[in-house]
């Protein structure tokens, strides 16, 4: 749901801010008021392309804001996600979405103050808002978008379900049997390879750290003499001269001990005296030790030379640490035994593969059967409602294609089954009689095409959602009886989503449970748009000037009050 929308210096709009609620939002006003200007700032939030033109004259820079509450799904975390956005994560997900645009071209975006790419914004303005304005019809005209509307007209959530979970499983196995044949395929050339590398990192036997271990040896052989120093000065200070510091330690604790007989407070110093002295009599012996051991070896440090230097040119064959070559050991034996095994596994995957893909067809069939019951249902129902907004004579056909029994058997064209089945949907439509019912793209007018949204998103019965359906004068050329279904479609919309909608019908007007006002004015030098959210008598004002034009009358006033008693 949009819930706050500010636009600054964006076409002749100076500084606009205005809060819209849940339900049916509806902006009036004269035409050329400005209302277009306001959904195409929405566009613009939603990740369509906005131009530096579009910058109020005079002005360097513009900005348009939202602010967008979506109800919390794991596709709309997961996009957030992996574009580095942070979010409050709840039930529901609060967005501030930024467009910046400059005079010099550099226009930029953001969402939760993050910068991102018009791509990305476009990705997850599928979350935002639905816009059918003059032109913005994309997701009615894709096909890819029918057999979503069609089943969730149908209730086919369950059967859906199934069908994914299937085709998981089945692409899942088809994938390590197409990586199999990979392998297979390669073999001659990878097996000599691959058993060379395997052969050659198992005699060196390399060992995680060994390496390291291996340096620390060797810096110490390198310095015996000043090591062997270092440990006598070191034992001599603490053990062995007159005054060292354990005998120290040891005449301190003594004369504390003593102390302690007359005064209380150096008890509690005795157990510390004692750490002390016991750590520095244990520091003294491991001085003594390490004294003891060393012994310069000319053929030990030949030998961890030679050894360092077979790791080296591992290392620099393998991924440059031991860690890496270790790996490519793994990873060499894996595929080495896959070569090997490939045979047997081949007929492993492929007996495993033809039963899921048997499960897979009997959900898909399951499916496409239930499609093709409720796509008869679905037209007729379409069809009644759009002679309801003024297309009476309008044609609305569900084509499903599919494979037939034989392709699917015999596995002719792989590339048609998927997670949702095997079917190709999409709706056809004509809107005169004599014509034969084509995709939508191609004959439907943005009005038509408006107005059939709005009826399949009613007649669909789509589950509640949270993010805005906003139309543009989707009622325009209509008026009367017309005007007022559209308008009581609309509504029942809003019952299960946010809807924004730029009307120029009273009939629509008088359901709004919020109305705007869009207005221009000029003062002779620069022109202004601004937008006001109407009280009840404001709102009476509104709609008797919607009914009779400039000079308004009494008689419109009380066809006003009217009509927006009988809305309530």
């Amino acid at each position: 749901m949009l819930t706050l929308l500010k636009i600054r210096n964006f076409a002749l709009i100076d500084d606009l801010s205005v809060e819209f609620g849940s339900g049916l939002n509806l902006l009036t006003g004269e035409t050329g008021s400005g209302k277009s200007i306001i959904v195409d700032s929405l566009s613009a939030l939603t990740g369509e392309r906005v131009y530096s033109e579009l910058i109020k004259e005079g002005e360097a820079r513009a900005r348009i804001e939202g602010i967008f509450e979506i109800g919390r799904s794991q596709a709309l975390a997961d996009q957030l996600e992996e574009g580095g956005i942070e979010f409050v994560d709840g039930e529901s997900i609060e967005l501030l979405v930024r467009r910046e645009l400059s005079a010099s071209g550099r226009n930029r975006v953001f969402v939760n103050d993050q910068l991102v790419t018009q791509g990305f914004l476009k990705k997850l303005g599928v979350y935002l808002a639905d816009i059918h304005g003059q032109g913005e019809q994309t997701t009615l005209f894709s096909p890819g978008n029918h057999l979503e509307i069609l089943d969730s007209a149908a209730g086919l959530e369950s059967e859906r379900n199934e069908t994914a979970e299937r085709y998981a499983s089945l692409a899942e196995v088809l994938s390590e049997l197409s990586e199999l044949k990979s392998d297979e395929a390669e073999k001659l050339q990878l097996l000599d390879i691959l058993r060379f590398q395997a052969d050659e990192i198992n005699r060196a036997k390399p060992a995680e750290g060994e390496d390291d271990e291996l340096e620390e040896e060797k810096k110490r052989l390198n310095n015996v003499g000043k090591l062997s120093e270092l440990s006598d000065e070191a034992h001599s200070l603490l053990y062995e001269s007159e005054g060292s510091v354990v005998g120290n330690v040891e005449r301190v604790r003594d004369r504390i001990r003593k102390l302690a007989e007359f005064d209380l407070r150096f008890a509690e110093y005795e157990e510390s005296l004692e750490s002390a002295h016991a750590v520095l009599e244990d520091l003294a012996y491991t001085v003594r030790d390490f004294a003891g051991s060393l012994e310069f070896s000319p053929d030990r440090l030949e030998e961890i030379e030679d050894r360092l230097a077979e790791l080296g040119n591992l290392k620099r064959k393998y991924g440059g640490s031991i860690e890496t070559v270790l790996a490519h050991l793994e990873e060499a034996e894996k595929r080495l035994a896959n070569i090997e095994t490939a045979e047997e596994r081949e007929q492993e995957l492929r007996r495993k593969a033809s039963v899921l893909r048997d499960l897979y067809l009997d959900s898909a069939r399951d499916l496409h059967e239930k499609r093709e019951a409720f796509a008869r249902e679905f037209e007729a129902t379409v069809e009644k409602d759009l002679a309801g907004v003024a297309l009476e004579k309008a044609r609305f056909v569900v084509s499903i294609e599919c494979p037939d029994k034989g392709e699917l058997e015999n596995h002719v064209d792989d590339r048609s089954i998927s997670r949702t089945g095997f079917d190709r949907i999409e709706f056809l439509f004509s809107a005169n009689p004599g014509e034969s019912p084509k995709p939508l793209a191609k004959v439907a007018s943005g009005g038509e095409a408006s107005r059939l949204m709005l009826i399949l998103k009613t007649a669909a019965r789509l589950q509640e959602s949270s993010k805005a359906a906003v139309f543009d004068e989707i009622d325009a050329g209509i008026g009367g009886r017309v005007a007022e279904a559209v308008g009581l479609k609309l509504k029942e919309l809003s019952s299960r989503q946010q809807v924004l909608c730029v009307t120029h019908q009273p009939q629509v007007a008088s359901l709004a449970d919020l109305h705007f006002i869009v207005e221009k004015s000029t003062d002779g030098k620069q022109t202004r748009v601004s937008i006001t959210k109407l009280d009840e008598a404001e709102q009476v004002a509104e709609i008797a000037r919607m009914l009779a034009g400039e000079k308004v009358s009494n008689t419109a006033r009380e066809h006003a009050k009217e009509m927006l008693k009988a809305a309530r």
